[in-house]
């Protein structure tokens, strides 16, 4: 037995082992995929190990993030911070090697994985970032960027619709330092694939303008190094190496579904102990497969010493382009409040228009951020002027073509995020964010601060009619944990949503109108607040108006309506219910008393949000069906957002 099929080996038991003694977890796929892994990891792959965020390493994403034990077996014999007391801890409480691999959590993880196809998505966005960025920053003898993106999928990946997505865009955008790795074993938890997929992959990928390469023995590791020589030679366009393997190899159910979820039994992993030729202690590696493969991670460590002393020699040669480096690295823009400051925001205006006013202003002093959008860009207003469209003949394009692919589309942009270097918004239909979610829990998970820019916010779409008319689209994004979502009244409470997304790190979804919107003298920076008063009474409040995005005019106007009867009201704009929340008790205490429980909350959306901000007394005006087909105007008059009604309300909150 050879040292490297000897260290394959050992990724196998190390694997097996924490799986079984967490009593959970899936190691078909970390027993089969072992071969091609390590060859990857230790011929292929530069990392180092003790500077695992080193800019110009090469990516691995393992999408098939349910092979976790697969990722930490190979951290942990490569020298990474992954110990053995970590891989005795798998899936337990507070560890660092969660049942799926965690961004932020475990040093090596690029991104978080799990949801099947995520991982491709999220590979071909750190693929563009890459080729963005090189085409930015390299100079002849100075490749400061240079490297290859990796990741290793299963046949649920490839089922997945949003690998269809990201896959077509790859090859469409000839994404050719973007390598897959196919693991085919033809096993899935319902047992053999080929009654839910069977399609030939290797044509789906040829179609789709991939360099497809089979290896017909996944054991071979020979063959698998001469596939990624390959994949690694051919720049033009991706590759996906299809590489059969045996899900849970060695082990006494090998090639079963039995394999694929389900830990094996004492007995079981005492056989395929056996079977390996496996002598060792549990979670103890040979001494010879520990010096080896730490030897090759050493050898990888010098080629970071060597980029150092290269970038080092560019910083010399070229220092405006080695500070504008830095600056995208480290994203310190500074005085972009006052950049916004500088429009102007007079006549009504749709804050759709506002906010692509408001990109254009902002993109000279944000170099590196990038701007796509699903087919829509006419309509969301967000391309950036003047910079062109990211392209194979223009890398240095700064607007994206992500064509209808809404799924990989916020996927792509979180790989792009994750990558380092550059920003990005993307944009389309609000009511579309529904084919958008997966990859939107997905930033928030990772507090990845994608901008999501979500345009044509309501039933003011109007004679489009129900089907692109969102209603319960705002409640279910403040759902989602550590995602903020601005609906702005207008265009100044517009350009401060784009301040606090490109100047925070967590997701932001910007969600504007499609109709024009009147433009108040009292909004600003206490946007930022996520709630203040714009229209504010003499004395106390009788009765509180709260509302976000349009429907914080009509509220105005309802206010004028009370005021004939002697009954004060004010009125807020909530444009953004997660900054409110997290502002101190005596702020919120100024905008919303507690003693005035007379309160009319009003946004023509889904109730659910708004019940704890009414309280018991208070009045929801809300959508509880879906919209119809008709001009907005007639649209707000029909589902009671008037003036007249939210006056009656009001009313009807006093007596109470």
């Amino acid at each position: 037995m050879t040292i490297q099929e000897k260290s394959v080996n050992a990724i196998r038991i190390l694997s097996a082992e924490a799986i079984t003694k967490a009593n959970s977890g899936h190691p078909g796929i970390c027993l089969g995929a072992a071969p091609v892994a390590f060859e990857l990891f230790a011929d292929f792959l530069n990392f180092s190990n003790t500077n695992p965020k080193w800019d110009n390493r090469d990516r691995f994403i393992l999408s098939a993030g349910h092979g976790s034990m697969l990722l930490y077996s190979l951290l942990h014999i490569f020298g990474y911070n992954v110990t053995k007391d970590d891989l005795m801890s798998f899936r337990q409480f507070g560890s660092k090697t969660p049942g799926h691999p965690e961004y932020g959590v475990t040093d090596g993880v690029e991104v978080s994985t799990g949801p099947l196809g995520q991982g491709v998505a999220n590979a071909v966005g750190m693929a563009l970032a890459e080729a963005h960025l090189a085409a930015k920053f390299n100079k002849d003898g100075y490749p400061i960027v240079n490297h290859y993106t990796y990741v290793l999928c299963g046949e649920g990946c490839l089922e997945e619709g949003i690998s269809y997505e990201a896959c077509s865009f790859a090859g469409t955008q000839k994404l050719g330092k973007l390598i897959l790795i196919y693991d085919k074993n033809d096993i899935s938890i319902e047992g053999d694939v080929t009654t839910a997929f069977s399609e030939d992959i290797a044509k789906r990928f040829e179609m789709q303008d991939w360099q497809v390469i089979e290896v017909e023995d996944g054991n071979d590791l020979e063959a698998v190094k001469n596939a990624l020589t390959l994949a690694k030679s051919t720049l033009d366009k991706p590759s996906i190496l299809i590489c059969k393997s045996k899900i849970g190899y060695g082990s006494p159910l090998v090639g079963t579904a039995a394999i694929h979820g389900s830990p094996l039994s004492s007995a079981d992993l005492a056989k395929t102990k056996e079977a390996l030729g496996w002598t060792e202690a549990p979670f103890e590696l040979p001494k010879d497969v520990k010096e080896y493969c730490l030897g090759l991670a050493d050898e990888k460590r010098q080629k970071e010493v060597a980029w150092n002393t290269l970038l080092t020699q560019y910083k010399a040669e070229y220092p405006q382009l080695y500070r504008e480096y830095e600056q995208y690295m480290h994203e310190n823009y500074d005085n972009l409040e006052e950049v916004v400051e500088l429009l102007s925001f007079e006549k009504p205006e749709a804050t759709r228009i506002s906010g692509g006013r408001v990109i254009n202003q902002l993109a000279p002093h944000i170099p590196n951020l990038l701007s796509g959008s699903a087919d829509l860009a006419p309509s969301t207003k967000t391309d950036i002027k003047g910079e062109g469209y990211f392209s194979p003949e223009n890398r240095l394009g700064r607007n994206i073509h992500f064509g209808i692919r809404e799924h990989a589309m916020a996927a792509i942009c979180n790989g792009i995020t994750a990558h380092g270097g550059l920003r990005v918004i993307c944009s389309t239909f609000f009511t579309f964010s529904d084919y958008m979610k997966g990859a939107m829990r997905m930033s928030a998970l990772m507090k990845l601060p994608v901008l999501y820019v979500l345009t044509h916010d309501s039933i003011g779409v109007g004679e489009d009619g129900p089907t692109h008319e969102p209603i319960e689209q705002l409640a279910s994004l403040r759902t989602i944990p550590d995602f903020n979502v601005y609906r702005p009244c207008d265009g100044k409470e517009t350009a401060y949503a784009f301040i606090s997304a490109l100047t925070g790190m967590a997701p932001t979804a910007i969600v504007i109108s499609r109709q024009n919107l009147v433009q108040y003298k009292t909004t600003g920076k206490e946007a930022l607040k996520g709630a203040y008063i714009v229209d504010d009474c003499e004395g106390t409040p009788d009765v509180l108006f709260i509302a976000s995005g349009s429907e914080v005019g009509i509220c105005s106007e309802a206010k004028a309506l009370l005021e004939e009867d002697n009954i004060r009201a004010r009125v807020i704009s909530m444009p953004c219910m997660e900054a409110f929340d997290k502002q101190s008790t005596e702020y919120r205490e100024s905008v919303l008393p507690k003693g005035i429980t007379a309160r009319v909350c009003v946004e023509a959306a889904h109730p659910m949000p708004w019940y704890k901000y009414a309280g018991t007394n208070g009045e929801i005006i809300a959508m509880n069906t879906f919209g119809e087909c008709g001009p907005a105007e007639v649209l707000f008059k029909h589902f009671g957002f008037t003036a007249e009604n939210i006056a009656k309300k009001a009313k009807s909150s006093l007596i109470k």
